[in-house]
């Protein structure tokens, strides 16, 4: 794709994308020269167009997955109503919605697996064709406009989580005695998704990536050692990345945590793009591997009585040192940015982008 030479036209606002924040200031939508979704897949291929930020994606988790309405995260055209949330999984674990934490936890009480040696014996894998697929096709309406990507909500890691609770879960990475059977379980749910993968394909045409959750970490560290995680989760991810990849799509990480020490493993694991959490020294990580995995970057904090001069200066000073159109990233989605932040950005990027 040339680039189209910045024209000042592009920065009329033709209009706004909604909060998913309830109450939260909408994002202007400007006149953009080519689609969001070009210019996010343009990124994606290391041709950026302009500095992407949180407005040329969608995610999509439908209802027909019991694992999006029991983890109270089901986005449709609309999204399911929180306090609808909850129930089983397509595992059958039982999940509750808790309001303070905006979220669902799997219920407390005996965790279906002691020992992962168990689980041939005790999982019930789930029949995807049973779901209702074509119900929820009727209500997702997927615009050529954007970037569509459906969320696979429980990974390796926390799928395991969610048959043994936390604490076994991160022993039997490590213990000789189950190390095995998790590495067998873990290329069984990578057969799992796939298929759900190829559903999606399949159910909902125009979509882009794939984005699958897995957490590694919490405030301060990672759940486990690079070296555990190479072993036990990267081929299984692989698995599933590279089938991602072979159907023309991106795949996208999505990993709560400081697990700086983790993006090696990423990259081997085939994820084309993570935005991690703040804990995590975005600008290092930028610096030390964006070039092989794109990453949301945060700017540095401006004072809550920045001039609009030292907004547009601060965005001027990302775009010169994290806009290098060999080696884009994204603008994280967390960012807390002005609106005169984000159109000094965008211009500047534009600019950039397409060697003026």
């Amino acid at each position: 794709m040339t680039i189209p030479k910045f024209d000042e036209k592009e920065l009329k606002t033709v209009g706004e994308m909604p909060s998913l924040i309830v109450g939260g200031p909408s994002t202007p939508l400007y006149d953009f020269p080519v689609s969001r979704k070009e210019a996010y897949i343009a990124t994606l291929k290391r041709k950026p167009v302009w500095l992407i930020t949180n407005v040329e994606t969608r995610t999509i988790t439908p209802t027909c997955n019991p694992d999006n309405v029991a983890r109270a995260f089901a986005f449709e055209d609309t999204r399911q109503p929180v306090e609808e949330g909850g129930g089983k999984d397509m595992f059958g674990i039982e999940w509750v919605y808790v309001p303070v934490a905006g979220g669902s936890m799997v219920k407390p009480g005996a965790p279906l697996l002691s020992d992962a040696n168990e689980w041939e014996e005790k999982l019930v894998w789930p029949d995807i064709d049973s779901w209702d697929w074509e119900k929820s096709a009727k209500n997702v309406n997927l615009s050529s406009e954007v970037f569509n990507v459906p969320s696979i909500l429980n990974g390796w890691f926390e799928r395991l989580i969610s048959f043994m609770d936390f604490d076994k879960a991160v022993v039997a990475l490590i213990d000789d005695d189950q190390k095995d059977a998790v590495k067998a379980l873990f290329d069984k749910l990578s057969d799992l998704y796939i298929k759900i993968i190829d559903k999606y394909i399949e159910k909902f045409p125009g979509v882009d990536g794939i984005n699958m959750h897995d957490d590694w970490g919490g405030q301060s560290n990672t759940f486990f050692s690079p070296d555990t995680c190479a072993e036990m989760i990267v081929p299984y991810m692989r698995k599933v990345t590279d089938h991602i990849h072979s159907k023309g799509l991106f795949a996208d990480l999505h990993s709560c945590g400081k697990i700086e020490r983790q993006v090696p493993n990423m990259i081997a694991a085939g994820w084309d793009s993570w935005s991690g959490q703040p804990m995590n020294d975005t600008q290092m990580l930028y610096e030390q591997y964006g070039d092989k995995i794109i990453l949301g970057v945060l700017p540095n904090p401006l004072s809550p009585d920045a001039t609009e001069a030292e907004q547009r200066e601060a965005a001027a000073n990302f775009v010169e040192k994290f806009c290098n159109p060999d080696k884009p990233c994204f603008l994280h989605r967390m960012a807390t940015i002005t609106p005169a932040f984000r159109e000094e950005a965008y211009k500047l990027s534009r600019i950039k982008f397409s060697g003026e």
